[in-house]
């Protein structure tokens, strides 16, 4: 694959291979666990069930249709294909990230939104939720993220993990740090004995979301 549509589905290929292998080495997930994808025009390239990240090689491609049918390469999809499809169906979504970040999952089990204890919440859309259990893979974990990402880019997923989308992988992968930051805060600032974090209200956190939309260079 060199040039043309080869070349853009080998370009972005060689980019979830690189997003699997940082979600492992800044510690977001561990074995195999945590998955990537980007979808390039009609095909969403996705990481493979079970292989470890540092064994992936151009050659170990894997790709499928909208409909979740595997188009490229011979390896077996991640078994979260649906969660991944379900965000590319409903959502404008080019990438998505899933990882097992530890902190993340820890405040899973706790509430069932973030509490919003820094503006950084505003990165991923305001408060962010959590999803309600369900068994990785199936149609009913899909649903549930989905509720919970409803004019998010980021969620929660109960006892399990992090989801996050964006136009691009550096996008989706920069907003599973921030998620995975913002829970470390909300776990570190809620163990202090006696004492009750402040939370920001939502007139604040809007006010943030409006402040971002001319942060940055133009």
């Amino acid at each position: 694959m060199s040039g043309g549509r080869n070349g853009e589905i080998a370009r972005g290929w060689e980019a979830v291979v690189a997003t699997a292998r940082r979600t492992a080495a800044e510690g977001l997930v561990v074995g195999t666990s945590g998955n990537v994808s980007l979808r390039v025009g009609d095909t969403v390239l996705v990481t493979p069930s079970g292989v470890p990240y540092d064994r992936l090689r151009p050659e170990d491609l894997t790709g499928v249709d909208p409909e979740g049918n595997q188009i490229l390469g011979k390896l077996t999809p991640t078994s979260e294909l649906p969660l991944h499809l379900a965000i590319y169906r409903n959502t404008d979504a080019r990438a998505v990230v899933h990882t097992h970040a530890v902190h993340a999952t820890a405040v899973s089990a706790l509430v069932t939104e973030v509490p919003p204890i820094h503006y950084a919440a505003a990165l991923l859309g305001g408060t962010v939720r959590v999803a309600p259990y369900a068994r990785y893979g199936t149609p009913e974990l899909a649903a549930n993220m989905l509720a919970a990402l409803r004019d998010r880019t980021g969620c929660l997923l109960a006892n399990h993990g992090t989801v996050t989308h964006g136009t691009t992988l550096d996008q989706a992968y920069d907003r599973t740090a921030q998620l995975e930051w913002l829970c470390r805060v909300w776990l570190a600032a809620s163990s202090v004995p006696g004492r009750t974090p402040a939370l920001l209200t939502p007139d604040q956190l809007d006010a943030v979301t409006r402040a971002l939309e001319d942060y940055g260079q133009r």
